[in-house]
C-alpha cells in the first residue's frame, strides 16, 4: 500500500498550526510514557522569531512555498536555538511533502526529531509522519522501526486503525505475513468501516500463507460487504475446492450465476464443470447450452460434446443427438457420428442410425474395433430396416476383423433364415 505526498501534507500543516497553538500559550500536550518518561515543556518564542514565524506560515497555507522556504532557510542560518531549528524543520519538511519531496521532506523531519526539543504532541506525531515517508520510499525495516518507536510512545486508545494497515502494508513488501495480519486484524478491528482494501491485503496474505480455512472466512465477509463483486465469489468458490468442500465451491457459483455476475467463458465452464463432477449432469447441461446460445462460450468442438454428454447422462436423449450433431461438424473424424448411432440404436429409430453410421465410415478416423463395430450396427440397423442386401453386405464387411467375425456370422445365419423363410 503505498502513499501520495498530498496525504502528508495537511497532516504535517496541522501540526505547524497545533505547535504554533501551543508556543502562543495554549496548554501543552500530556505527557505520554514509554520505557522512559520524555517531558519537553513548549516555550515561548521571542517575540520577533514569532512574527516570521506567523508570516511564513500564512504563506505556506497560500501555498506560496518557495517564498516561505526561503526565509525559513535564513532563519535556520541565524538560528543558535535547537528548539526554533526544530521549528524552522518542520515548516521546511512541510512545504517539501507538499512539492512531493519525499526525500527532502524526510530529511527535516528527522532532523526535527532529532533536535528532540518539541513538545511531546508535535515531537511523537512528527515520528508518526517519519515513518509513513520512509514506508513510501520503501524503506520498510527503517520505517517499520520508526513505527514501532511511535507505537512505543503513544497511548493505546490513540492509535488509529490507518496505523495499523500502515504496519501491515509494510510487513507485507518485507514478506512478514503473520505480524502484518496481526496489524491488518487490530486495524479492522478498530475500524466501524474497514476499508475494501484492508480486506484485500489480509486476503492476500492468507493466500501467501495457504491459510485456506482463513482465506474462506476472509472471503465470505468480502461477500457480505461488497456482493456485485465477482471476483470474490470465484476466488470464493476455487478456495472451497481447496480445502476439500466441494459442495460448498458449487453453492456459491450457482449463487453468483443466480445473481448475473456470471460473464467469462471460464466462470460458465467453472459452474458445469463443478456440477458434473457432483453428478448432476442435467444443470450442467442447463449451463453449457445457455452460455453456447449466448454466446457465452465458444461454439467448438469441445464445447458441444460436453454438452452432448452431460445431456446422455441426465438420459435427456434428444438434447444429447442434437449436441453430438453440432460436435460432429467440428470433428475430423467420424466418432461422434457414431455416439449418435449409439443413442439412435438405443431408441429403435433405425434409419437414422443407418445414416449416422454411414456418416462416421465415410468420414473415418475410427480404429479398426471402432470400424468393425460400425459395420455390425449397421447391418443390425438395416436388417431391421429390411434391406437385407444392405445388411448383407454390412454384417460381410464386419466378419473380416477378429473382434466381429464371430457376431457377424451369427447375424449372417440369422439373416439367410429370414430370407429363406
Amino acid at each position: 500500500m503505498s502513499h501520495k505526498t498530498s496525504d502528508f501534507a495537511p497532516i504535517a500543516f496541522s501540526l505547524l498550526i497545533g505547535l504554533f497553538a501551543v508556543v502562543a500559550g495554549l496548554p501543552a500536550a500530556a505527557q505520554v510514557s514509554c520505557e522512559k518518561d520524555r517531558k519537553v515543556t513548549a516555550r515561548a518564542l521571542p517575540e520577533a522569531t514569532f512574527n516570521k514565524l506567523n508570516k511564513i506560515y500564512e504563506q505556506i497555507g497560500n501555498e506560496q512555498y518557495a517564498e516561505a522556504a526561503a526565509e525559513l532557510n535564513k532563519l535556520l542560518e541565524k538560528s543558535s536555538d535547537d528548539y526554533e531549528k526544530a521549528l524552522i524543520h518542520q515548516a521546511l519538511g512541510h512545504i517539501a511533502s507538499s512539492q512531493e519531496k519525499i526525500d527532502e521532506a524526510l530529511r527535516h523531519f528527522r532532523a526535527a526529531v532529532d533536535l528532540n526539543t518539541l513538545p511531546n504532541l508535535a515531537h511523537f506525531q512528527m515520528i508518526y509522519i517519519l515513518a509513513q515517508l520512509q514506508i513510501t520510499l520503501e524503506r520498510y525495516e527503517e520505517g517499520l522501526r520508526t513505527l514501532d518507536e511511535w507505537f512505543c510512545v503513544t497511548p493505546p486508545e490513540q492509535i488509529t486503525a490507518d496505523a495499523y494497515v500502515l504496519k501491515a502494508n509494510a510487513n507485507a513488501q518485507l514478506k512478514r505475513y503473520r505480524p502484518g495480519l496481526e496489524a491488518i486484524d487490530k486495524a479492522i478491528s478498530l475500524s466501524p468501516d474497514p476499508k475494501e482494501n484492508w480486506y484485500q491485503l489480509k486476503l492476500a496474505m492468507h493466500f501467501e500463507l495457504e491459510q485456506f480455512p482463513s482465506a474462506a472466512s476472509t472471503l465470505e465477509i468480502m461477500i457480505n460487504k461488497w456482493p456485485d463483486k465477482k471476483q470474490y465469489w470465484t476466488q470464493l468458490s476455487q478456495v472451497y475446492l481447496k480445502i476439500k468442500d466441494d459442495r460448498k465451491s458449487l453453492a456459491v457459483m450457482a449463487l453468483a450465476y443466480r445473481r448475473g455476475l456470471l460473464e467469462t467463458e471460464s466462470e460458465y465452464l467453472q459452474l458445469a464443470n463443478l456440477y458434473q463432477y457432483l453428478d448432476l449432469p442435467y444443470q450442467a447441461g442447463v449451463i453449457l447450452e445457455e452460455a453456447l446460445a449466448k454466446g457465452k462460450i465458444a461454439g467448438n468442438y469441445k464445447h458441444w460434446k460436453q454438452t452432448a454428454e452431460t445431456w446422455y447422462q441426465s438420459r435427456e436423449l434428444d438434447k444429447a443427438l442434437t449436441a453430438y450433431e453440432k460436435a460432429g461438424s467440428y470433428a475430423d473424424d467420424g466418432k461422434l457420428h457414431m455416439s449418435r448411432a449409439y443413442i439412435l440404436v438405443d431408441l429403435e429409430r433405425w434409419s437414422e442410425a443407418a445414416e449416422a453410421i454411414a456418416a462416421a465410415l465415410e468420414k473415418g478416423g475410427l480404429s479398426e474395433r471402432e470400424t468393425a463395430n460400425s459395420y455390425l450396427l449397421k447391418g443390425m440397423a438395416e436388417m431391421k430396416l429390411k434391406r437385407y442386401d444392405a445388411a448383407h453386405k454390412s454384417f460381410t464387411r464386419a466378419s473380416n476383423y477378429s473382434n466381429t467375425r464371430g457376431a457377424a456370422g451369427e447375424w449372417l445365419r440369422q439373416l439367410r433364415e429370414v430370407r429363406s423363410g
